[in-house]
This record gives structure tokens, sequence and C-alpha cells, in this order.
């Protein structure tokens, strides 16, 4: 009988965890439609539950604030598409991967499923930014996060010897820092049309021309 309460208990524990990451879950993607729609400024909390089928209550007690559901939306964002989080695949190939070329190739692919994703939240942050203190310092924190991720990618390639000459961790990191840039994905795609895969092979030649030996 004992055995019985406790896989009820652990059957209906897993259930509400369940039910509450699939709140979680319509909370990020109202809160994204919103934002993107909107603003950042015009998008409210209780706008944010009423589109998500939640309590306000719900939205404040799981994320706090808009800050950290934008937060929240790029973090997810960064993820990309598959089972596996996009960084931890880029590890993975950075590990296995001998042929710098193949790995800045690599990284080109999973710009054209990040980037889409990642780029819009990024250039809503930068827009509210002007006139929110707030949102100035969440895009400080982004930037230093999106700097430190450029620096551990342009590590790989020096720690591997395939720099060329002259060209320092602080340089790579430089090159890797401009051509993940949310404002090149809006130049080219946003603004000028290009298709992703155009853009991905584009930042994926140019940090290999800019990178590596002729």
């Amino acid at each position: 009988m004992a055995a019985k309460v406790k896989r009820t208990r652990r059957y209906d524990s897993a259930r509400r965890q369940e039910a509450a990451a699939r709140r979680r879950a319509a909370v990020v993607a109202a809160a994204s439609r919103l934002f993107m729609r909107e603003g950042f400024a015009g998008t409210t909390i209780a706008r944010i539950a009423e589109d998500a089928g939640v309590s306000e209550e719900m939205v404040y007690k799981a994320f706090g604030n808009k800050i950290a559901l934008v937060r929240a939306i790029r973090d997810q964002a960064l993820a990309g598409e598959g089972r596996v989080h996009a960084e931890r695949r880029s590890d993975r190939m950075q590990a296995h991967e001998d042929d710098p070329r193949r790995i800045i190739r690599g990284w080109g692919v999973l710009a054209m499923e990040v980037a889409p994703r990642v780029a819009p939240v990024l250039l809503l942050v930068r827009e509210a930014a002007a006139s929110d203190p707030a949102l100035a310092r969440l895009q400080e924190e982004m930037d230093a996060s999106r700097l430190t991720r450029m620096m551990h990618n342009a590590r790989t390639l020096l720690n591997g010897g395939h720099l060329r000459e002259g060209i320092t961790l602080n340089g790579a990191t430089d090159v890797l820092w401009t051509y993940s840039s949310p404002e090149l994905y809006e130049l080219v795609v946003i603004r000028r049309g290009w298709a992703v895969e155009r853009y991905g092979r584009f930042i994926a030649d140019a940090m290999i021309a800019a990178l590596l030996p002729s």
C-alpha cells in the first residue's frame, strides 16, 4: 500500500511539473509575440497573461517582471531548434573537428538556425534600451554574454594553431563578435532581404577570410 501511495505521489508530482512547464512555455511564447508586435513598453504583464491563458499572479510568480521574460526569450532562442542546445552542439563540434574551415562553416550553419530566433530579441532590447535604464543594463549583460561566447570560440582557433600569423585572441574575438552581431543580421536579412542560407554562408566565408591562413 505504501509503495502504491509513493508511486501515485511521484506521478502527481510529475504531472504538476509538466503542467507548470507548459504554462511557462505559453507565457514565454505569448511574451515573445507581444514584444515583437507591440514593443517592450507597449506590452503589459496583464496582456501577456491574457494571451497565454494564465493569471497575472502566475506570470509574476514564475518570472517576476518583463525584464526576466526578455531574458527567458533570449535563452530559449539561443538554444536553437534541436533537442540539444546549440551551444553544446557547437562545443561538441569544436572538440571533435580538426579542420578550422569545417568548424567555422559549422558556426555558419548554427547561425542560420539561431540568428532568426535571437537577433529580433537583441534588436528589441537595443531599441528599448535607449529610453529604459533597466533595458540598457540588460543589453550590457547580453552583450557581455555574447562576447564571452565569441572569446570561447576564438580560443578554440587559437589553441588549435589555426589563426593566421599576427592575429591575437582579442583580434579573433572581435571578428567573431562582429559577424555574430544582430546588427549584421538586421542589415542583410531584415533590411536587404537575404535568405538565411546566404547569410550563413556569407559570415562563414568572411570569418575564414579574416582569420585563417590563405
